[in-house]
């Protein structure tokens, strides 16, 4: 099956979130094509479009010194420059290495993260992220909070994974990433079998991976990538034709601005949770 067979258009698809109705499509992906040549290196594409955002007084200062406790990377510039090299266990960056860790993928502007982070004080957590203003104004949200369970990280988050150990995490969020809504742009979406394969290889036996998108399209691919993965099995049961089912909203995930943003626009919210087996 090829992603590529998917219609752009939604008004086709139910939204029953108990009982999703398959798309004929996403189990493979269309991740790069093959190199030209040997010599030639594969061409990596990304999930994320760098774009310059607004930076608002709590983004600038949560970029300054006195907030350089929460993040990985030693300075701005490497910051700026999404400088991951090294970063190869995120449990050491805590002091109670052992606690139950949780990495957020693409966190926004930060407020959900933290919001988690400060109601779960026996976990750990790690964000990362690609976009100044939104990393900038995390660390100044969880300065004001006075977090020592956070740590953020500028950068991809498919490179950060494939450089963990294996079974390094408890659990993995992606809280309404870009839906990637043309279909020349689908190999561009995070869900895909070959990029689960690496949140699988990092996360424990039985953790946790956790998506919610308030489009309806991207939420039956992700129910059909996460189906077709013999790596992990839905904690929601299958429906009577053996598709994974949504999950109803849980209490613990904050309501974030672009979930309200899709509510006033008349969308339905999805969550969708997987366990690794």
């Amino acid at each position: 099956m090829n992603p590529n067979n998917l219609q752009n258009s939604e008004q086709n698809m139910t939204t029953n979130h108990t009982s999703p109705q398959p798309l004929s499509p996403t189990a493979q992906s269309t991740l790069p094509s093959s190199p030209t040549s040997d010599s030639e290196p594969r061409r990596v594409i990304q999930t994320f479009m760098k774009r310059k955002t607004h930076m608002g007084k709590k983004a600038e200062a949560g970029l300054q010194a006195d907030f350089a406790h929460f993040f990985v990377q030693p300075d701005l510039a490497a910051i700026q420059a999404m400088d991951i090299e090294g970063i190869t266990n995120l449990r050491a960056l805590f002091t109670n290495a052992e606690a139950p860790l949780t990495l957020e993928i693409g966190f926004g502007m930060g407020a959900s993260l933290v919001e988690m982070a400060a109601a779960a004080p026996e976990r750990n957590f790690v964000g990362i992220e690609v976009h100044e203003a939104g990393l900038g104004n995390c660390a100044f949200l969880a300065g004001e909070q006075q977090l020592t369970n956070l740590k953020l990280i500028s950068g991809d988050a498919i490179s950060l994974m494939k450089q963990l150990p294996s079974a390094h995490v408890d659990t993995v969020q992606l809280y309404f990433p870009d839906p990637w809504q043309k279909k020349r742009h689908f190999k561009r979406r995070f869900v895909t079998p070959e990029r689960m394969a690496v949140v699988a290889a990092v996360l424990k036996t039985g953790g946790i991976f956790h998506a919610a998108t308030d489009w309806a399209h991207y939420a039956h691919w992700m129910i059909e990538v996460m189906d077709s993965l013999p790596a992990f099995s839905n904690v929601a049961g299958n429906n009577s034709e053996g598709i994974g089912n949504f999950l109803p909203r849980p209490d613990f995930r904050p309501l974030t601005k672009f979930e309200k943003r899709g509510i006033q626009e008349g969308r339905e919210i999805y969550d969708i949770m997987y366990h690794k087996l």
